[in-house]
Formats: structure tokens, C-alpha cells, sequence
């Protein structure tokens, strides 16, 4: 099941079942406005959201035409959005970047941060800030959206409580966040608004690429056009997401509709911390990244942030190269006149 949120004026926008193919969409306000009120009651909704998805299959369900830049992030706000750090490759390089220490427990413990979640960007909003010197970068993550997850909940437990899951552009502003950290708080000012990809999809939809609490295909991030990343999300994941979310939920019951990210997806390449594309290896997620080998090789990084005019696309393809939640495509923008 794929569903979506199409853009109408309001917040929250309108719910629609998705095509499996991204073309066809059905409207279902018979069923739930929105997708927060459908996740408030999955028990009822989510079967019925599912047989209008099998309906929309065999083409006896009414339909109207689906276009990817007519839709809001799945959820245009959320309840609570938490962040984790779950390939911790990703973790000690950029704090490398930072010539901070990698403590042991990283390796043990998953760090997690409670981000902004009053208003994500559509995933073919732009980027507007009215400074390039904030270090501006994209990290392309994966998430899930849970239904209720009581406190203490075990990782098994929480696996059971995953309803969809989706792609992320965790935008990031690197320079922001030395200044934020040191404070012993944070991050606020260095994370603003998130993106999610057009199309939030069900678990089983992602067949055998869904095991283990993880998503094995790779995350193709392309910027200015290129190939950047394509590091599969599910290889060098220290923490899958049964595990994030019982993290989430060890001191606090986590509400229908919270949404667990997980953090840049990184791979190493054999003994080296990461490679290029261009170089045999599956490139990055996150600028962060190539600036940090950049230094460990060379001295100084030469990749720089993002620029006005830069552009970022996030997309997952199934075994047969078709997109599964559609694409995230922003360009950074400075704020208009």
C-alpha cells in the first residue's frame, strides 16, 4: 500500500491511495481526511486503506491522475519527529569534521535528536534561506511512521508497531552546528524543516527489501544532476529500527504518527571510511561526508555546501529500477524579494 497527501489549500492536505506504479491515485475521505486521523485509527483504516489499494490494482476503484509535484511530505506536520544517528560510520566522520572525540557507548547506544515537526517542506518545495555561509547540506535517511508504542517498549515490539515508512532530506546547516553544540543543547537553529519523499509505503510492499528491521536497497542521492550517493540502507546500520524506536520509547509512550528517522545512510568501503562513486565506491548521502574524506586525504576539504541554485534528488528503486516513494527534488533558494 503507497498513500500520499495531495496539496489543497489546507495544512494537512487530503489522504489518497497511491498506484503502485506512481501514476493513479484514489481519494479516500470516506475512510480518513488525512493521513494522522487514518494513523490515530490503523486498526480500522489501515485494513480498509488496504483493500482501496488492491481495488486501485485491478482498476475498480475510481481514480484520478497522480503527479508527484501535486503532494505535501505524507505527514505535512507530525506530532513528533525524533532523528537517530543509526549508521554510525556516518557519525565518526563527521565528528572527525569536528575534531571531536567518537566515544565507545556510540557504538552501543543510539544517538537520537527531537527535531522540528510543526511544518515538513513538500518534497518538490524548495530550499529558501537567505544565507549560503549557514554550510547548507542534504542528508538522504530513511524513516517510519509508528502507531502507538508504549513506554519501555521492546525492539520486537516496536517492529510491530511500524506502519509506513518513507525517505527523508534531513537538511542541515553545517555551520550552525559547532556554535549550537557547544552549548551542551541543541540541535535547533542547525536543523531546520525536513523533507519526506511524495509517497509513504507499507511495510510488506517493500517485500524481501524489508528484514531485519531495515531497508536493503540503496538510496540513489543525486546533486546538480550527478551521481552522488548510493549507499544501501541496509548494510553498516549499527542500529535497525526496532532498535531506535524501543530507544525512543524507554522513558515516554510514543503516539500514533511519531516519526523515527535514521540517520545519514553510510557505507564504508572495505577499511577506508568511504569512497566516491567516480572512484568504485557508493559516494555519500551527505556533503558532510566527501568533506571529511576530503581532509583525512588532502588536508582540507574542497567540496563545498550547498549554493543557491543547487539541486538535490532522493529517490529508492525496486530489484526491477522503478521508484518505490517517488523522488525528492528541492533546489536551494534564496528567499524571494
Amino acid at each position: 500500500m503507497k498513500l500520499a497527501t495531495l496539496a489543497n489549500g489546507s495544512r494537512d492536505g487530503v489522504l489518497v491511495v497511491v498506484s503502485k506504479d506512481l501514476t493513479q491515485c484514489s481519494a479516500v475521505g470516506h475512510i480518513a481526511p488525512t493521513l494522522q486521523s487514518a494513523l490515530d485509527n490503523w486498526s480500522v483504516c489501515g485494513p480498509r486503506l488496504g483493500r482501496v489499494a488492491q481495488s486501485l490494482e485491478r482498476g475498480s476503484q475510481p481514480i484520478q491522475r497522480f503527479h508527484e509535484r501535486d503532494v505535501l511530505s505524507p505527514l505535512p506536520r507530525a506530532y513528533q519527529w525524533l532523528d537517530g544517528s543509526a549508521y554510525v560510520n556516518h557519525v565518526e566522520l563527521v565528528r572527525k569534521a569536528r575534531n571531536a572525540e567518537m566515544p565507545e557507548s556510540f557504538w552501543t547506544d543510539p544517538l537520537m535528536y527531537q527535531g522540528g515537526s510543526d511544518s515538513f517542506l513538500a518534497p518538490r518545495a524548495p530550499i529558501v534561506f537567505d544565507n549560503e555561509a549557514y554550510g547548507i547540506d542534504m542528508e538522504g535517511e530513511v524513516a517510519v511512521v509508528v502507531d502507538d508504542v508504549p513506554m519501555g517498549a521492546s525492539r520486537e515490539e516496536s517492529l510491530e508497531a511500524i506502519r509506513l515508512i518513507m525517505l527523508v532530506n534531513d537538511v542541515s546547516l553545517r555551520n550552525l552546528i559547532p556554535a549550537e553544540l557547544s552549548k551542551g543543547f541543541g540541535f535547533m537553529q542547525s536543523k531546520p524543516s525536513s523533507t519526506f519523499s511524495p509517497v509513504a509505503v507499507s511495510p510488506e510492499e517493500l517485500g524481501n527489501a524489508w528484514r531485519d528491521g531495515k531497508v536493503h536497497l540503496p538510496l540513489n542521492v543525486d546533486y546538480n544532476g550527478e551521481p552522488f550517493g548510493r549507499a544501501d540502507a541496509g548494510i553498516d546500520m549499527t542500529f535497525d529500527f526496532g532498535v531506535l524506536i524501543s530507544h525512543a520509547a524507554k522513558t515516554r509512550n510514543l503516539r500514533a504518527g511519531t516519526i523515527i528517522g535514521s540517520g545519514t545512510v553510510s557505507n564504508k568501503s572495505g577499511d577506508d571510511p568511504g569512497k566516491p562513486i567516480n572512484d568504485g565506491g557508493v559516494g555519500y548521502s551527505c556533503i558532510a561526508e566527501i568533506r571529511t574524506i576530503e581532509t583525512i586525504n588532502n588536508g582540507k576539504p574542497t567540496t563545498e555546501f550547498m549554493k543557491f541554485g543547487s539541486k538535490v534528488r532522493i529517490e529508492m528503486l525496486d530489484a526491477q529500477g522503478k521508484s518505490i516513494f517517488g523522488a525528492i527534488e528541492q533546489e536551494v533558494k534564496a528567499p524571494a524579494v
